[in-house]
């Protein structure tokens, strides 16, 4: 039997697809197929479980490597976990993300944001994304999110926000098998070192892709190289009925 596969980007809380544009043109030039997508509005993981396998469906997408970011690789994790019994995710990259919600989900309810307007919306959003000094690609990536914030209407903000604070954990027993790449950067992930800690802890032999420099947005700042981690963790599937590329373009596995 022929197995489709794709490599498929899912964006983090404040973002759409657009973020991953640097992966797309670099990937989809080597020959691999690459999907960067944006569910429908969803107020649960599980429900957003359900409409991505329905979006791979209408695809005709049968196995994928996921790489996600912030909300994104968390929402990653939880498809992949759910789907365990009938696997669809071939491997996982996950760059400066999470795997449990619990320091999202203190000090406010997750119904609060079914009617907060959209300006306190954003604003929250907003309030996460660090300020830069410096000039160059790591401003721009600022510059760049901040934009992506103002793009998003408010159902889509407050249903992320929603599943972002809802008490949840990933159960890493049901990933182990997959080949895992976590790509982080030293300098201001956007994430706790708590939360890398625990994210570390719940898959011991996954690839580790550090970034000396990048910033809670690496796919912006520092795409050369988070597209070369990609790559090296593309590698391995390469001339194998799960590889992502497309035959004409396959390179050769040495």
């Amino acid at each position: 039997a022929v197995v489709s596969t794709q490599s498929t980007g899912i964006p983090p809380l404040g973002a759409t697809p657009e973020v991953f544009y640097k992966q797309v043109l670099s990937l989809s030039s080597k020959g691999i197929r690459v999907l960067a997508v944006e569910g429908p509005v969803c107020w649960s993981e599980g429900r957003w479980c359900t409409s991505f396998r329905n979006l791979l469906y209408h695809f005709n997408i049968d196995k994928v490597h996921l790489f996600g970011a912030g909300l994104g690789g968390y929402l990653a994790q939880k498809f992949s976990e759910i789907t365990f019994r009938n696997p669809m995710v071939i491997s996982l990259l996950l760059c400066n993300t999470f795997s449990d919600t619990t320091s999202y989900s203190k000090g406010r309810m997750p119904s609060v944001y079914y009617m907060m307007p959209s300006f306190a919306l954003r604003r929250q959003i907003l309030a996460e994304i660090p300020s830069v000094s410096t000039t160059g690609h790591m401003a721009d990536s600022v510059d760049f999110m901040v934009e992506q914030v103002e793009k998003i209407d408010r159902s889509t903000l407050a249903s992320r926000l929603v599943i972002r604070s809802t008490r949840s954990y990933i159960e890493p027993q049901r990933l182990r098998h997959q080949p895992i790449t976590i790509i982080e950067s030293f300098d201001d992930p956007g994430t706790t070192s708590t939360i890398q800690e625990d994210l570390h802890k719940c898959y011991p032999d996954a690839r580790k892709g550090q970034l000396k420099s990048g910033g809670p947005f690496p796919y912006l700042s520092a795409a050369h190289e988070v597209n070369l981690y990609i790559l090296i963790h593309l590698k391995s599937f390469v001339n194998t009925k799960l590889s992502p590329y497309e035959k004409s373009t396959e390179p050769v596995n040495e």
